[in-house]
């Protein structure tokens, strides 16, 4: 039978876990930033230590490009949150809407800079949900699954970093719609961690009171995702 996709990327993390030891289990309180180039929107040096600029946006995931309307769109919003909603297309619009200028730092080693964004802000759907002091951490679902099997594509972040002001539930990219193979019509974005943290084709998101580790965290991907110290594996 032939490899799936996934089976073929967890190869390639074993891989690299072996050839870059620095890049597993990063002790992030005894690690400095590092990079190169001048500073970038939020004081840190442009290019994360260990990546290279592009100037084009290569396209990765699961091998599910799944293909969502606006009209079939939905968004739930819930867990530990004291006003569970579920957003349509329409209500979602209608939300504050915000533009951001930032870049986008792949864990396989390319960045892509001044990325033109509109959406919603993370923390504008958390103030509409409100979220109960026990919430820590979110835990967001694609509409994409691992092909043959009914595994959705998720990532986790404590919530402290979720609601920073550059993470948008993005719909909007280059002033053009979002294309559907970056996750259109809505994916997340987070410019201050790798891009995997931004789930693509986003229809889910849970406050929870502890820690679960997402799709990628638990094949071998870092959980804290942080660039510019080299935070990209795990051993475990």
């Amino acid at each position: 039978m032939k490899d799936s996709l996934v089976e073929k990327r967890m190869r390639y993390i074993e891989r690299q876990r072996q050839l870059h030891a620095e890049t597993v289990d990063v002790d992030l309180q005894r690690a400095s930033p590092l990079g190169s180039g001048p500073p970038n929107h939020h004081g840190m040096p442009r290019l994360p230590v260990g990546q290279h600029e592009v100037k084009n946006w290569p396209v990765l995931d699961l091998g599910d490009v799944p293909a969502i309307s606006t009209n079939h769109w939905r968004l739930e919003v819930g867990g530990l949150v004291e006003n569970a909603v579920m957003l349509t297309w329409a209500d979602f619009m209608a939300l504050p809407q915000a533009e951001d200028l930032s870049d986008f730092h792949c864990v396989t080693t390319w960045s892509r800079f001044d990325n033109r964004w509109a959406g919603v802000r993370f923390r504008t759907v958390a103030e509409l949900v409100v979220p109960k002091p026990e919430a820590r951490f979110v835990l967001c679902t694609g509409y994409d699954v691992a092909p043959g099997t009914n595994i959705p594509y998720t990532t986790n972040l404590p919530l402290s970093r979720a609601v920073e002001d550059d993470v948008l539930l993005v719909h909007t990219w280059e002033g053009q719609p979002l294309p559907r193979e970056h996750g259109g019509p809505c994916r997340m974005i987070t410019p201050k961690l790798y891009a995997w943290k931004g789930t693509k084709w986003l229809r889910r998101i849970e406050f929870l009171d502890h820690n679960e580790r997402g799709f990628w965290e638990v094949r071998g991907y870092s959980d804290t995702a942080e660039p510019w110290v080299n935070d990209r594996y795990s051993a475990g």
